[in-house]
């Protein structure tokens, strides 16, 4: 079902529509965020400058420590009583990054997310089974705003206690679940636990997102609940899911909201912009937001775009799923963590050293994570056996604690000896993955 005329508009309206929001876009960071006029002034631009979209290549970059240095409020381009609503993440300095919405912002996400569930399958009447978590986080509430923007029955079950997932999803017969792919598959498998056949349930279409997934894994969802699994894209600091959908119909490369937002890949290393169909680093610009509007966003995700009519009737630029990340970020269950960060939090506790590793897992198709950490040298000296064996329990406790409060995910954690963690000549080997491939 297309909703709007926009999404099969020709390549000249869409480029004349972006060409005048760019502008607009240009003028109100200029005029309202300091960061901005003060890194145009530098780059020597003003708004005048953009003529054309092929301008746009002059404006600076935008990263996610630039969004860490102006915390909290920084980059705002509107006064805060305009703002509605706050979304953050985790941050290396253990601060978040903050992302803000005017009411203004919320209905346009709201139909950028309508947009997209309608392309993955959702119709009006029906009802979406939402899994994805609620919080600071801009999943749930993303797609539950656009759920109910596309006249859905909204289920708001958020993550978590898998028996009552299943339940509802008996009861109340939706034709629409969202969640990670990883936790919709922990879903299946508590139903075939209670004797439900998956492929017998309501559902009919899959949105899922917020961690990788494979053509395999995709396959697998699709053939248990007998269901067409699509993809949707999207960030906090750009504006949430509802970015990117992949349709139902040709399930091949997700449909950029163009009069939304503009797209670029770079080479992550010289930064030059890359032709069509060439993998490199997400770079986008926002048009249509008020309150944080952004430049040049360098995503750190890895994918290619390219521009064809799609059999589903859209003409829209296309981009791949994501195919990796640039720098080494982890995903658990959803939620993004660098390793950086959680090296951050561990050196917060002054007993531990810093020699770690991360140990990634799957348990019962979910990710898990477990930490590796060192004791310090002087926390052992002359203590006796038992007395080093209830610190390190006191000290895994505390350590799962702060990831937990200041990077939102559940670890596991094991306090070793000194001198435990294998040391390398090279760079530490910090991530070792023991997840089998799906």
């Amino acid at each position: 079902m297309i909703l709007h005329e926009i999404e099969t508009a020709p390549q000249s309206i869409m480029e004349k529509i972006q060409l005048d929001r760019l502008k607009q876009t240009v003028k109100h960071v200029h005029q309202n965020v300091p960061f901005y006029q003060r890194i145009f002034k530098k780059h020597l631009i003003t708004p005048n400058d953009i003529s054309t979209l092929q301008d746009l290549q002059n404006l600076p970059f935008t990263t996610k420590q630039d969004l860490r240095d102006n915390y909290p409020y920084g980059l705002f381009a509107v006064n805060r009583k305009r703002i509605v609503r706050l979304h953050a993440s985790s941050g290396t300095s253990g601060k978040p990054t903050v992302v803000a919405y005017t009411k203004a912002d919320i209905d346009m996400w709201s139909d950028l997310v309508a947009r997209a569930i309608s392309i993955g399958g959702g119709k009006p009447g029906e009802i979406l089974h939402n899994a994805y978590g609620y919080g600071l986080f801009t999943g749930g509430l993303g797609l539950h705003y656009g759920s109910e923007r596309l006249g859905m029955i909204t289920v708001p079950v958020s993550g978590g206690n898998t028996f009552r997932q299943v339940q509802l999803i008996d009861d109340f017969k939706p034709t629409v679940i969202c969640g990670t792919p990883s936790y919709v598959l922990t879903i299946i498998e508590k139903m075939e636990e209670l004797g439900i056949i998956p492929s017998t349930t309501s559902l009919k279409y899959g949105i899922f997102g917020a961690e990788p997934w494979s053509e395999k894994m995709r396959r697998i969802l699709e053939n248990k609940l007998n269901i067409k699994a699509c993809d949707i894209y999207g960030l906090s600091e750009v504006l949430g899911p509802g970015v990117a959908q992949e349709c139902h119909e040709a399930q091949d490369g997700l449909h950029i909201a163009e009069d939304h937002f503009l797209v670029e890949v770079i080479d992550p290393k010289t930064k030059r912009n890359l032709p069509e169909g060439e993998d490199g680093e997400l770079v986008f610009t926002s048009l249509t937001k008020e309150a944080l509007p952004i430049i040049r966003y360098r995503t750190g995700d890895i994918a290619s775009i390219w521009k064809e009519k799609c059999v589903c009737g859209r003409t829209t630029m296309k981009m791949s799923r994501i195919k990796g990340r640039v720098d080494d970020m982890i995903i658990i269950r959803g939620v993004n963590v660098f390793p950086s960060e959680i090296e951050h939090q561990i050196l917060t506790i002054e007993e531990l050293a810093p020699h770690y590793q991360l140990l990634l897992s799957k348990e019962k198709n979910l990710d898990s994570l477990e930490i590796m950490v060192e004791m310090k040298e002087k926390e052992v000296n002359g203590a006796g056996e038992l007395l080093i064996e209830k610190m390190r329990v006191a000290l895994a406790n505390q350590l799962e604690q702060v990831i937990k409060d200041n990077c939102f995910i559940a670890v596991r954690a094991k306090v070793v000896l000194p001198g435990s963690i294998p040391r390398s000549e090279g760079k530490a080997v910090r991530i070792i993955d023991k997840r089998v491939p799906v």
